[in-house]
C-alpha cells in the first residue's frame, strides 16, 4: 500500500457532564451522523470488507513486474483502487465504533479492518524496494509518461524517500513492527484511562465528583481556589504511583523512535518525523527560537494574572480559570451554526453556505453526548464520503462552539481537496491541517469579540484567546522541546529513567512560566501524561498551525478576494505540492520566523488591550 491512511484530525476533549445520558438508539436521527452514506448497513460492510480483504493475495502477482511500464501503470492501478476502498471500510468501521466504545459488534469491525491493513502493507512491503530499484534512465521516462501522470505526485514522493528506502526483505521486517511499536502508547492509554482511579473531590458547591482525565480540566476551572488546588495534588498523587511505569513506556516509545530513524538512516529521530511531512528542520528550530524570544510577554501575562486574581502566588492550578469566571453563555446548535457562519463571512457565501448545510441537513456531524460514545471531538472524512464531525456538543459551553468552527475547518479542507483533486493527490498532511482548522477559531475570536456589547463579555473573550494562544503555542513550544530533549538524550545513550526525565521537564517548566511563578513539584509528572508524548514530535503542528492560522486570518480579514483566493488555494491543494509550498502559496512562509513573530505580537496586542481595559 503505497498511498498513506486518511489521517483523523482530533481535538482535545470536552468534558463530560454528569447525569443521565440517553442509549444511542433514543437519539434524534438528524442529530446523527449520517453514515448510511458510506454503507447501507453492516451487512453490506461486511460483504464488502470480505471482498477487498480477499484482494490482498493479489499484490503477489505484481511482484517483479514492476520495472516495465505496463507492469507499474497495473500495479498502481490497483493500489490506488485497494486503498479508495480500504478508506471507505475504515471510516464506517472507526466511526460506528465510537458511536458506542461498549459495543462489541463495531470494536470487532474496527479491530479486523486494523489487523487487515497491517497485512496488506506486508503483502505490498516489496514495492517500494522494487520500484525504486531501476536506473535513473528509466525514472526519467516514468515521470514524463502521461500513463502515470495520474501518481507523479505519488512517483517523486517516493523518488525523494529513497535514500531511507531499505531492501525488499528489510522493509517487510520493519512492516511486521508495526503492532508491535504500538505497545507503549496502547499500555499508556489502557493504564491512564482503565486502569487509573483518582477518587473523588468536593466542587464549589460542595457536591462531591468523581475526579478523571475529563473533569480535572472541568476542576481546574472552578473559581474556587481550593478545588483547583485539591484536584491538582490528588490527580498527580495517582501519577505519583506509577511514575516508574510510565517513564519506562515513554523510554520505550522514544528507543522505538530512535530504532525506525537509525534503521532508515536518518541523523536523528526528529530528522525522521519531519522528513516523513516533507518539513526542514529550521521550522522546527524557528519555532522554539521565536518562542524563546517571547517568553517575557508570558511572563508578563503571569503577572498581570496574579494581580487580576488577587493571589500572593502563582500555581499552575490557577492559569486555567477565566479571571472573570462569572459569565455565562447558551448556544442551541442551531445558533452555533448561525454564529460560525457569519464568523467565516470573510471565506465567503459558498465556503460558509455548504458547512451550514453540512452542520445541519446534510447531517456531517454526530452532536450530543451518549451512553458510551467516545469523548473529544474530531474530523473525519474520506475521498468518497462525507467529512464526518465527532462531536459531544454542550450550549453552555463557549468552547463547544469553537470546537463547531475547529472541526468545521477541517472538514471544509477535506471537502475542498476532494473536490479539487485526485484520490492521490487529496490527502494533506497534519502539518497544514492544524492551520485550517484553527484559522476558522481565530476568526471566530476576532468576530466574537468585536461584536461583544459588553465591557465584561469583551474581556472574558480577550482572555480566552490570550490563554488559547498560551495553551496552544507556548505550550505546545515547550512540548516539543521536551520531545527534542529526551531524544536527543537517548541518541546520546543515556538513560531515561524517572529521574532524568523529569529533571529535564523541570528545566524546561522554570524556562517557560518565569523566575515569578511557583512551580509545585507535582508538576514535573506532567512529562508522563501527555498522549502525545508517546507517539512522537506531533505537537510542534499545534504550535506552528496556530501560528500560520493567525497570521492567515489577519490578512484574509484585512485584504480582499486576492488574500482570500490565496488561502484558498492552500485548501483545495491536497498534498499535490509540499506543504511549505502550498502554505507559500496562501501567503505564508514557514522558514522563517514571521508568522511565529506575528502570532507573538499578537498575543501582546491582546494582552496590552486586556491590561488597559480592565
Amino acid at each position: 500500500m503505497l498511498i498513506p491512511p486518511k489521517v483523523l484530525f482530533a481535538k482535545s476533549s470536552v468534558p463530560r457532564s454528569a447525569g443521565h445520558l440517553p442509549v444511542r438508539s433514543q437519539v434524534a436521527p438528524q442529530d446523527q451522523w449520517n453514515l448510511r452514506k458510506i454503507f447501507p448497513s453492516d451487512a453490506a460492510w461486511r460483504k464488502a470488507f470480505t471482498s477487498w480483504r480477499g484482494e490482498t493475495d493479489r499484490y503477489a502477482q505484481f511482484r517483479g513486474k514492476l520495472g516495465t511500464l505496463d507492469g507499474l501503470e497495473a500495479f498502481l492501478t490497483f493500489d490506488s483502487d485497494f486503498d479508495r476502498q480500504s478508506e471507505k471500510l475504515l471510516l464506517y468501521a472507526y466511526l460506528k465504533s465510537v458511536e458506542d466504545v461498549a459495543n462489541p459488534l463495531y470494536q470487532g469491525m474496527k479491530d479486523e479492518i486494523s489487523t487487515a491493513l497491517a497485512a496488506a502493507a506486508q503483502a505490498a512491503s516489496f514495492a517500494r524496494p522494487e520500484i525504486l530499484s531501476a536506473p535513473k534512465t528509466v525514472w526519467k521516462e516514468r515521470l514524463a509518461s502521461p500513463r502515470l501522470a495520474r501518481w507523479r505526485r505519488l512517483l517523486s514522493e517516493i523518488l525523494r524517500v529513497k535514500p531511507h528506502t531499505l531492501s525488499g526483505k528489510e522493509e517487510r521486517i520493519i512492516a511486521l513492527t508495526a503492532e508491535m511499536g504500538q505497545t507503549p502508547s496502547k499500555a499508556f492509554r489502557l493504564l491512564t484511562d482503565a486502569d487509573f482511579t483518582f477518587g473523588t473531590v468536593k466542587d464549589e458547591n460542595g457536591i462531591e465528583k468523581p475526579l478523571t482525565h475529563e473533569t480535572f480540566s472541568l476542576f481546574l476551572h472552578s473559581p474556587d481556589r481550593s478545588v483547583r488546588k485539591k484536584a491538582f495534588e490528588i490527580f498527580y498523587k495517582t501519577f505519583d504511583g506509577h511514575k516508574n511505569s510510565l517513564a519506562a513506556l515513554l523510554e520505550g516509545s522514544v528507543r522505538g523512535d530512535i530504532f525506525h530513524a537509525r534503521a532508515r538512516n536518518h541523523a536523528s529521530a526528529l530528522d525522521a518525523a519531519l522528513f516523513a511531512e516533507n518539513i526542514p528542520s529550521r521550522v522546527y528550530e524557528n519555532l522554539i527560537s521565536a518562542i524563546h524570544r517571547a517568553l517575557p510577554v508570558l511572563y508578563r501575562y503571569y503577572e498581570l494574572r496574579r494581580k487580576k486574581m488577587r493571589i500572593s502566588k502563582i500555581h499552575f492550578y490557577d492559569t486555567y480559570v477565566p479571571i472573570q469566571s462569572d459569565i455565562k453563555v447558551h448556544y442551541t446548535w442551531d445558533e452555533a451554526v448561525d454564529l460560525v457562519g457569519k464568523a467565516l463571512a470573510p471565506l465567503g457565501d459558498g465556503y460558509v453556505r455548504t458547512l451550514q448545510k453540512g452542520l445541519t441537513s446534510g447531517r456531517w456531524a454526530d452532536r450530543y453526548e451518549n451512553a458510551g460514545k467516545q469523548s473529544g471531538a474530531f474530523s473525519y472524512g474520506g475521498y468518497d464520503t462525507l467529512p464526518y464531525i465527532m462531536i459531544n456538543y454542550k450550549p453552555d459551553l463557549i468552547e463547544s462552539v469553537f470546537t463547531m468552527a475547529h472541526e468545521g475547518g477541517h472538514s471544509m479542507h477535506s471537502c475542498l481537496s476532494a473536490r479539487h483533486q485526485s484520490y492521490e493527490d487529496y490527502n494533506y498532511v497534519i502539518f497544514l491541517a492544524e492551520i485550517a482548522s484553527t484559522f476558522n477559531e481565530q476568526l471566530l475570536a476576532e468576530y466574537l469579540i468585536e461584536n461583544a456589547k459588553e465591557k465584561r463579555l469583551r474581556l472574558w473573550l480577550i482572555n480566552r484567546q490570550i490563554d488559547a494562544v498560551r495553551a496552544t503555542i507556548f505550550r505546545q513550544t515547550m512540548f516539543s522541546e521536551f520531545e527534542q530533549r529526551i531524544h536527543e538524550a537517548a541518541q546520546r545513550g543515556e538513560p531515561l529513567g524517572i529521574v532524568p526525565i523529569r529533571k529535564i521537564y523541570r528545566q524546561l517548566l522554570e524556562t517557560y512560566f518565569g523566575p515569578a511563578f511557583t512551580l509545585d513539584d507535582d508538576l514535573e509528572l506532567e512529562c508522563l501524561r501527555i498522549p502525545h508524548f508517546y507517539r512522537g514530535f506531533y505537537v510542534y503542528k499545534y504550535a506552528t498551525g496556530m501560528s500560520a492560522a493567525i497570521a492567515l486570518a489577519r490578512r484574509v480579514r484585512r485584504g480582499g478576494e486576492t488574500e482570500r483566493r490565496d488561502y484558498f488555494k492552500m485548501l483545495e491543494g491536497g498534498c499535490s505540492a509540499p506543504p511549505l509550498e502550498l502554505l507559500q502559496r496562501a501567503g505564508v512562509d514557514m522558514l522563517r520566523p514571521t508568522a511565529i513573530d506575528e502570532a507573538m505580537r499578537y498575543f501582546e496586542e491582546l494582552l496590552d488591550r486586556f491590561e488597559a481595559e480592565s
